[in-house]
């Protein structure tokens, strides 16, 4: 029981962890390449580099690291992180880089995702990755309620809400999904291109949600075909879950040890017309 009930914790708080972190990592989407190119504008100095595209629900991450690092007496190193949530002004943001005159690359990549930008991509990344966070915090929310499902003996429906936490991780996933109907335009760094691929945060979330299916589906599967094999991984007694069960009024029966009846066996008749008792005579003197 100690093992059945640790393997519970472990499946739950990994399904949990994931469900909250993929929110806030910046690798939905990925792609890096190594090309030779201009450091900064108004410079001829070319660094060998690679530059690379990391793509969150909230907004980018540009990379560029020098190979080697230190290049042109500089240390090459940059993470440069550019929000589209709601509430964050990705423009405003690009400006404040060219202010502080980022490397040519960073600038070159971040201006793709602006909203004057040829490419037009930046309200479909936007309103895809605000939508598929919502429907991963539905996820979250079904999570928690069949969580407490679970502590109770109402086994099967916390199956159902499983299967419903599975069915907004994919919702979310599909949402993300449809930023490909509009490729970007290219980025090109001389005779190479960028790509982006689908990153580890895409298929943690996929694999969760299989996950969460299969939980689902074994749950109500041993429900209706073996339900003492499910009672017995959740430490549950059959008095337990017995006892939550409905008859057919509608009122649940009272369950005793032994088969004994709760009632009594005797009842005074005098109990049910309000008199009390009649004493009996005693022995005479």
């Amino acid at each position: 029981q100690r093992l059945y009930w640790l393997l519970r914790v472990i499946l739950s708080l990994f399904i949990g962890v994931v469900i909250v972190a993929v929110q806030f990592t910046g690798d939905w989407e990925t792609g890096w390449v190594r090309a030779n190119t201009s450091y900064k504008s108004f410079s001829n100095a070319v660094v060998n580099a690679d530059v690379g595209l990391h793509v969150g629900l909230g907004g980018i991450n540009v990379t560029l690291v020098g190979n080697p690092v230190n290049q042109i007496n500089e240390t090459i190193s940059y993470n440069e992180h550019f929000a589209w949530r709601f509430g964050e002004n990705y423009d405003q943001a690009y400006r404040d880089s060219l202010e502080k005159g980022l490397p040519s690359p960073i600038l070159y990549v971040a201006e793709k995702f602006t909203q004057q930008s040829p490419c037009s991509v930046h309200n479909q990344y936007r309103i895809s990755g605000h939508y598929a966070s919502a429907t991963m915090w539905v996820a979250f929310c079904a999570w928690l309620i069949s969580n407490m499902l679970f502590s109770m003996p109402v086994l099967v429906y916390g199956g159902y809400m499983s299967l419903v936490t599975g069915i907004f991780m994919i919702f979310s996933l599909l949402s993300f999904s449809t930023i490909g109907n509009s490729p970007l335009c290219t980025i090109q760094f001389g005779p190479v291109s960028l790509h982006t691929v689908y990153g580890a945060s895409f298929w943690l979330t996929l694999a969760t949600s299989l996950l969460c299916f299969l939980i689902g589906g074994v749950v109500v599967v041993l429900h209706y075909l073996r339900p003492r094999v499910l009672r017995a991984f959740f430490d549950l007694s059959e008095d337990e879950e017995a006892a939550q069960e409905p008859t057919a009024g509608g009122l649940s029966q009272p369950h005793h040890k032994g088969g004994e009846s709760v009632w009594p066996r005797e009842v005074p008749t005098g109990a049910f017309l309000g008199s009390a008792p009649s004493a009996e005579p005693g022995p005479a003197l």
